[in-house]
């Protein structure tokens, strides 16, 4: 065999391997939590592939493991990647444009962000003219929706499948408002179903006050959530009000641009 024989048949075990590893990727969009034995029987591979392609996947972010189940979910690192698909579709350029100003209106906080398993991840955040050296990427920061306005919008419009897997915990009580029962949380989510928005009444930070409002998909599917974030002094019920109309008003019309 010549050298170019040796070199089209290592080209061809190189894009044979990409193929695979495509396919396994592939897999998530049929059911979001896989195991390896599942991914073995769909695709036919043997099962010790399909583990070192998934193990290199959680290892460059792209998935994640549950360590109770061990199968495998969607990383952080996928969204970071399509983020960079380009701009012109990403509902952080149309927002941010709007947080911006909502920013500059209130002297207050605002930020975006979207679900992921049983969090909020954010994605920006923008911070009053005047104070834009406070300013840093929020990008693939996460926290739980449980305890966050921003989450709490979007865990209440969430299919009922998962807002019930979500409201079984566990929870972690980070103030004494922490939300920490399946009850609570429930009764917490009818409640912003009913107003239209959700308030993080310091129950992941003492002292920070928050108010969310869900963003909806053309279809009527929550797609992400901004809120308004600021000393709790200010927060008082009144002005949670006069938030959520700004909120509203500025989220229906980016709701017409994504």
């Amino acid at each position: 065999m010549n050298q170019k024989d040796l070199e089209k048949k290592s080209q061809g075990t190189k894009v044979s391997s990409l193929e695979k590893a495509i396919k396994v990727l592939n897999c998530f969009t049929v059911k979001p939590k896989l195991g390896v034995t599942e991914i073995s029987q769909m695709l036919g591979l043997y099962k010790s592939n399909v583990h070192n392609i998934l193990s290199t996947y959680e290892t460059m972010g792209y998935l994640e493991q549950d360590e109770e189940t061990g199968k495998y979910k969607l990383g952080l690192g996928i969204f970071t990647l399509s983020r960079a698909l380009g701009d012109s579709f990403s509902i952080t350029k149309v927002a941010v444009p709007y947080m911006q100003e909502m920013a500059n209106y209130t002297r207050e906080k605002v930020y975006l962000g979207i679900p992921h398993g049983d969090e909020v991840v954010y994605l920006e955040a923008m911070y009053p003219a005047g104070e834009m050296s406070m300013m840093r990427s929020l990008l693939g920061e996460r926290a739980k929706m449980y305890c966050t306005g921003i989450g709490k919008a979007m865990m209440a419009f969430l299919p009922e499948p998962e807002q019930d897997t979500y409201c079984k915990g566990p929870f972690e009580a980070y103030t004494q408002q922490t939300i920490t029962s399946e009850e609570q949380l429930k009764a917490e989510l009818e409640k912003i179903r009913y107003q239209g928005y959700a308030v993080d009444q310091m129950e992941h930070e003492y002292g920070i006050k928050c108010i969310g409002v869900p963003v909806f998909n053309k279809d009527g599917s929550v797609c992400a959530a901004i809120s308004i974030s600021g000393p709790s002094l200010r927060f008082t019920d009144e002005r949670i009000e006069e938030l959520y109309q700004l909120l509203t008003e500025n989220i229906r019309i980016i709701e017409t641009r994504i």
